[in-house]
């Protein structure tokens, strides 16, 4: 999720500062003239012209994958889990939290793409045969005669990666595989973006209030209100255009997915901030890694799912 519910910071340092030196204005004056001024950046210290760039790229690739070739979408969804799932397990491992990596990424394809045969039975019985391993994998990843230290703490996140990424991802495929799912799909992505645009205008122009500060100190409950405007907005058009439904069921899905969106990015947040990181991984230039670009959309795929399933 976009870091654009930024509480307006108060600016300016007030003094003047002291004369140069002689051989401070020597240097300056012999400082390159042709380098190149630094890339502009967004309220949040992110390359704005990058994070654009590789959004509104991001976007229409997907956007025309689930219009025209919608099966498609399944093995894009599924190699960027597979990416989360290795940036994740890299940052653990790099704070000694040994998860079984390996179990993770073979595991986590399969409770990914099980669902497409198998349904939520096959996502459910891929889940827990891979949080299975993952115990046996750790109990014994240093030998029979050695006993594993930290035992209960690298299995218990080991399952919570698992359940963080690719279970709440495999509800995706179980949407797109419903009638008219690759509008569903479409939908709920749709109205993510209008939470991120949201939050990321009404924060920078209205933020005073910190939402979180202790987790997220640059979230503001004006950006959240923002977010709420648009992404109530953006669910009325989308559920009554294109998946042709009653509006409110937008607006119970817009209020939805702007909440749990929030809640995925607060998350994320908290996790990053024990680890002593910006950013999960650097493969998105002016995003971060893959995670930190599904950090709301894996909630969402859950609760559209569910509001829309039961809805329409």
């Amino acid at each position: 999720m976009s870091d654009g519910t930024i509480v307006a910071e108060d600016a300016a340092a007030t003094g003047a500062a002291p004369d140069p030196k002689p051989d401070e204005v020597e240097e300056t004056a012999a400082a390159p003239q042709d380098e190149q001024p630094p890339a502009p950046t967004s309220r949040a210290g992110r390359n704005l012209p990058a994070a654009l760039a590789v959004g509104l790229t991001l976007g229409l690739s997907l956007i025309a994958i689930l219009l025209f070739v919608p099966k498609v979408f399944i093995a894009v969804a599924g190699i960027g889990v597979g990416v989360a799932t290795w940036e994740v397990t890299k940052r653990l491992r790099e704070a000694d939290v040994l998860v079984p990596r390996i179990p993770l990424l073979v595991g986590g394809q399969a409770v990914f793409w099980l669902g497409w045969p198998w349904g939520a039975g096959g996502v459910l019985g891929a889940f827990a045969a891979t949080a299975l391993v993952c115990m046996v994998w750790r109990l014994f990843d240093h030998g029979l005669s050695t006993a594993p230290k930290n035992f209960l703490r690298d299995t218990a996140i080991a399952v919570f990666t698992l359940t963080w990424i690719p279970l709440l991802a495999a509800f995706s495929t179980l949407l797109l595989l419903e009638p008219d799912g690759n509008l569903r799909v479409l939908t709920f992505m749709i109205l993510v973006v209008c939470s991120d645009v949201g939050g990321y205008v009404a924060g920078v122009l209205f933020g005073r209030h910190p939402m979180v500060p202790a987790i997220s100190p640059k979230k503001s409950w004006e950006g959240f209100c923002g977010s709420l405007v648009f992404s109530v907005i953006g669910g009325l058009l989308t559920v009554t255009l294109l998946l042709e439904a009653n509006s409110m069921i937008g607006v119970v899905l817009g209020v939805g997915l702007v909440a749990v969106a929030t809640i995925g990015d607060l998350i994320e947040s908290q996790i990053k901030r024990e680890l002593g990181i910006k950013d999960m991984g650097t493969l998105l230039p002016g995003h971060g890694g893959i995670m930190d670009r599904l950090d709301s959309m894996l909630p969402s795929a859950f609760v559209s799912w569910l509001v829309l399933s039961a809805l329409i």
